[in-house]
């Protein structure tokens, strides 16, 4: 674990490079479809609440993919669980484009759209372990996270100015299309290899496959620990939350282009991180480092209690996103202490999770923004966070100090 790996090893595996370059699509193609109906439907309702609402429809589905779905990507074969997915979802964001659907509608096909994202993203991150160990496949952990925030990023900004110039349909049919297109290089670019999990896996009740997940997450007090510490991104991604509402704050830009700004600005951050975190910093420390980051991705929100304007809030949110580059410490020692067999699974119930915790947290910023300015509920959220973050810094600090000196 302590070789150091670098980004030619990681990008001369030509399976990396297809699921490397899948993923860039359709992750662009996805912040283009949050930011069209996020502002669709602060337009029609004006309300900061179902703005927020409606950006939950893209984390909630988690509680049951992850809960239910994330696993065929352990029972059937991984690269097949992709593609499926990869097709059915070009479809229904299609569908979204067709003339005089109701927003209710295309909301409701959201809420499927992601909710097939669970397994998805679970074989991809249990291909990715198939594919590297080591710290190849840390960096490569990096490298796809700095391909997710860049996504997300460009996703976004780009987004705000479509939505701004070309409307809705145009963002819904770039996003069709990336999927299409990730279908094909992973179809084209990755092996088929078989199921993980034995057949008896296969016959066991879905019941009884989750409660064994469930134990196999929360029983572990290392694997527990790591991913509440993956969790706290609900508290720190919450100015995406209320992005419309903070962005009609600020008058003289297209409020469009404001909130894909401020969409964009936690995400750089920590593609900066992550590429800094991952190359630059040795893996032992990584681990060390990881609960005073998580403490700091947090509190560096509480800046916002000053009423801060649109460049010192982008600053301020580019900074907690860099520090929120301790996400790839936590997954890359969590993916290393799950069994092959039960990695899809285990992702996907720790994914789910942190998905979910977003979509309520959203919801319940929403809410209090309604009573309250978006700066106060925003600066609320990074001191819970915080707080969250410093207990289980020691918690992981303490098992950590015992593991390692354990003979």
């Amino acid at each position: 674990m302590n070789e150091r790996a670098r980004y030619g090893d990681v990008f001369a595996e030509p399976e990396f490079r297809a699921l490397w370059l899948a993923q860039l699509l359709s992750v662009a193609g996805d912040q283009l479809a949050r930011v069209a109906l996020t502002v669709l439907v602060f337009q029609h309702t004006h309300s900061a609440l179902w703005t927020a609402v409606t950006y939950s429809v893209t984390f909630l589905p988690w509680l049951i993919g992850g809960l239910a779905l994330a696993g065929l990507a352990d029972r059937l074969p991984r690269r097949d669980v992709m593609v499926a997915c990869d097709v059915t979802r070009a479809v229904l964001v299609a569908a979204m484009m067709a003339p005089g659907i109701p927003l209710w509608v295309k909301v409701c096909l959201l809420f499927v759209v992601t909710l097939l994202d669970s397994p998805f993203k679970s074989a991809r991150a249990a291909t990715y372990a198939d594919i590297f160990t080591g710290d190849r496949y840390v960096l490569a952990t990096a490298v796809t996270q700095t391909t997710l925030q860049f996504g997300m990023v460009s996703g976004f900004a780009l987004g705000g100015v479509i939505v701004a110039f070309l409307g809705a349909p145009t963002a819904l049919a770039v996003d069709a299309a990336t999927f299409v297109l990730s279908a094909v290089l992973i179809l084209s670019g990755v092996h088929a290899r078989p199921a993980a999990a034995p057949r008896a896996a296969s016959e066991r009740a879905p019941v009884a496959e989750i409660s064994i997940g469930l134990r196999l997450v929360f029983a572990n007090r290392q694997l527990r620990t790591l991913t509440l510490l993956g969790w706290l991104v609900a508290f720190y991604v919450v100015p995406q939350g209320l992005a419309v509402p903070y962005a009609a704050q600020f008058h003289g830009m297209p409020t469009a282009i404001v909130v894909g700004l401020i969409f964009a600005a936690g995400p750089l951050g920590t593609a900066v991180g992550a590429v800094v975190f991952g190359r630059m910093v040795d893996p032992p420390r990584r681990l060390r480092l990881m609960g005073p980051l998580a403490v700091a991705a947090c509190a560096a929100l509480l800046l916002c209690l000053f009423r801060p304007g649109l460049s010192l809030s982008l600053a301020i949110f580019i900074a907690s996103g860099a520090c929120a580059a301790y996400q790839l410490a936590a997954n890359a020692a969590f993916v290393s202490a799950v069994p092959n067999h039960r990695r899809s699974q285990a992702f996907g119930l720790a994914n789910g999770g942190m998905q979910v915790s977003q979509g309520l947290w959203f919801v319940l910023a929403g809410a209090a923004a309604e009573a309250m300015a978006p700066t106060m509920v925003i600066a609320v959220s990074g001191g819970i966070g915080a707080a969250l973050a410093a207990s289980l810094a020691l918690s992981w600090h303490r098992w950590h100090g015992r593991a390692t000196t354990r003979p």
